[in-house]
């Protein structure tokens, strides 16, 4: 809510959250390309300078994005990690395609060659504890080889891609996610 008011003091409550659920649904609706600061600012009624007390710019919106998302993906992964009736390596590889799936410009946008982890260090942190999840889940600890897990990764990821970009045909009426887990579980 902007104000006409020179100097008023400025109140939303939870600006920095409100920007982050408004540009994630601006992100799903019109992929990354129609996301900025202004956009996301008008989507919460706040003047179009607001956004910039909390990002600096596009790009730590953006960060800032791939980081949500990172922890929604991760909270699933541990959720899935910690139930001791599933097989963990199949119901994580359907979560991961489902979550690419459902969210198909917030999976893009969060391995998206654009936003350098090496040069973000809380979006390589999310990406990490993602990642460390699926390794736990493979048997490997951080000290062992990675190989089962980069494979486990790829499979998925690979899978994931494939369905995005349309490289998969699937038929009308076709059950997706049977033809997901039936691909998954295929050792």
């Amino acid at each position: 809510m902007s104000t006409s008011i020179a100097n008023a003091p400025y109140h939303h409550g939870d600006l920095r959250n409100a920007l982050l659920e408004s540009a994630l649904i601006i992100l799903e609706r019109e992929g990354e390309a129609g996301l900025g600061l202004r956009d996301v600012a008008r989507a919460v009624g706040v003047s179009a300078a607001a956004p910039y007390r909390h990002f600096d710019g596009r790009g730590a919106l953006l960060e800032a994005l791939a980081v949500t998302g990172y922890q929604r993906f991760t909270r699933l992964m541990e959720t899935i990690a910690t139930d001791d009736t599933l097989d963990h390596m199949s119901a994580m590889g359907r979560t991961y395609v489902k979550f690419a799936l459902d969210n198909p410009n917030l999976f893009r946008l969060m391995f998206s060659p654009a936003l350098r982890r090496d040069n973000r260090p809380g979006l390589r942190m999310a990406a990490d504890a993602a990642y460390r999840t699926l390794r736990h889940v493979t048997g490997e600890d951080v000290d062992t080889d990675r190989v089962a897990a980069l494979a486990a990764w790829a499979r998925v990821h690979g899978l994931a891609v494939l369905l995005l970009d349309g490289q998969i045909a699937i038929q009308a009426g076709e059950d997706i996610e049977a033809l997901v887990a039936e691909i998954i579980d295929k050792h």
